[in-house]
């Protein structure tokens, strides 16, 4: 017999569990409702997308994702129309869920309802912002018949707003070798070349695990001007770092020796950057691509701020526990 739960209680539950990032928990409330009351799991759902509240109607939003599954699909294609039509910031912001949302499910007609957002965006003047959600909910959903689209967006959303598209393109269209050629090519702007990292965030697929040194290399190219100034050239650092920290676990151990030698000294130099250009992200990588040696550098230039410190602190530590080289 199915345990009865208090709607009540878990709706709040679920909303509060939203607001505060965890989603591991809000995962496992979704999944409860769904075993203990299947047939009532939609209802409550369409109950709180009913809601004036932007955060409840985000939470269930997220809860649709979880479910999956056509209904789940069909309901946040509804939902992302009501919500466009509203044109408030509350809005504004179940868009944004509603699009990692429909980036998450394994369907075509997910894919459909995303390019028709974009038609819409591509329609108008959009935020960059919007765009990228947009952008990086593709980049999870690749596949060759985005490429017309997605060159037709470009063609019809001006710059700066555009720069996103225009590197999801780039990665759709072309081969890791041809990738390689291109982040090589010193005419090509720096900035393009960031903003294909950072859509590179959200998925590294296997066969462009090769192009990841071509970065490395550019940065170490890049550290003199990057370690002593805020320009395109430190951006582009930060963007490699968030990078490779955000897939360490498959990134980190495939790196040839030469990449993995240029990566350390580029975060050797960021770490000890004047603080108006430090990435603090440097010691974190250096944790995963140092040396014992390099402890005792994150010891001399600990930033007086506790919470930096700590994240230097912790990173010398780990460096420490490893074999004299």
């Amino acid at each position: 017999m199915a345990r009865e739960i208090d709607l009540t209680q878990w709706q709040s539950e679920l909303v509060d569990t939203f607001r505060w990032g965890e989603q591991e928990r809000a995962r496992s409330l979704v999944m409860t409702l769904r075993d203990a009351q299947p047939r009532r799991v939609h209802g409550v759902l369409e109950q709180m997308l009913q809601s004036p509240d932007g955060l409840v109607r985000q939470a269930a939003i997220f809860a649709l994702g979880e479910l999956g599954g056509p209904t789940s699909a069909r309901r946040l294609e509804q939902q992302l129309l009501l919500e466009e039509s509203r044109g408030d910031s509350d809005a504004s912001s179940v868009v944004q869920v509603i699009t990692q949302a429909l980036s998450q499910l394994e369907s075509a007609s997910s894919r459909a309802t995303l390019l028709r957002r974009l038609s819409r965006l591509a329609a108008g003047t959009p935020e960059g912002s919007d765009v990228d959600d947009v952008v990086h909910a593709l980049w999870r959903k690749r596949h060759p018949e985005l490429i017309p689209p997605v060159r037709g967006a470009v063609d019809r959303i001006f710059p700066p707003a555009s720069e996103g598209l225009r590197a999801l393109l780039r990665l759709l269209e072309n081969s890791s070798q041809e990738l390689r050629v291109w982040i090589e090519d010193g005419s090509v702007p720096v900035e393009q070349k960031t903003k294909v990292l950072t859509v590179l965030d959200e998925a590294v697929p296997e066969e462009l695990e090769p192009v990841i040194p071509s970065f490395i290399f550019l940065a170490g190219s890049m550290i003199e001007m990057a370690s002593r100034e805020k320009g395109q050239e430190r951006r582009f650092c930060d963007r490699l770092f968030t990078l490779l920290l955000l897939h360490r676990e498959r990134l980190l151990p495939t790196l040839p020796s030469n990449a993995r030698t240029i990566l350390r000294e580029v975060a050797r130099r960021m770490v000890v950057a004047p603080e108006t250009v430090r990435i603090i992200k440097a010691a974190t990588l250096l944790k995963y691509v140092g040396r014992r040696a390099d402890a005792d550098l994150l010891a001399e230039h600990m930033p007086q701020d506790e919470v930096l410190g700590r994240v230097y602190e912790e990173a010398a530590e780990a460096l420490r526990k490893l074999p004299y080289a």
